[in-house]
């Protein structure tokens, strides 16, 4: 039988908690099904070339709330996000963060894409 330090034990309770924070603080913005949130400020951390991965983008909502490490991809069909997320025991990925309907993606897409262009500009 392996044995699971306390470490690993508080750290896994500590990603637990941390994840239901960011859904609770996510419903926070929503009231009566309209999105009341604003997008105030994206930030482009790492813009690269190679590979599909063309950056990585924090994004911050009503100057309160912010969302790190969602990813610009380029696929097939051209640009889109992919939000941040981890790898489950069985190999899948789960988002840690997203929203929960398409016109609240597109907002964010928009205001992040409008960024990534103005940076790849500045280059």
């Amino acid at each position: 039988m392996k044995k699971i330090s306390n470490k690993r034990r508080i750290s896994s309770k500590f990603r637990e908690y941390r994840e239901y924070l960011i859904i609770v603080l996510l419903m926070d913005f929503w009231e009566g099904g309209e999105v009341k949130m604003q997008v105030t400020d994206v930030r482009i951390r790492k813009i690269t070339d190679e590979g599909k991965m063309k950056a990585i983008v924090s994004v911050t909502f009503d100057n309160e709330f912010v969302v790190h490490d969602i990813k610009i991809i380029e696929g097939q069909n051209g640009f889109f996000i992919a939000m941040p997320s981890r790898r489950m025991a069985d190999g899948d990925f789960k988002d840690i963060a997203h929203p929960i309907n398409s016109e609240t993606r597109s907002k964010i897409q928009e205001a992040i894409f409008k960024e990534y262009e103005k940076n790849i500009g500045d280059e």
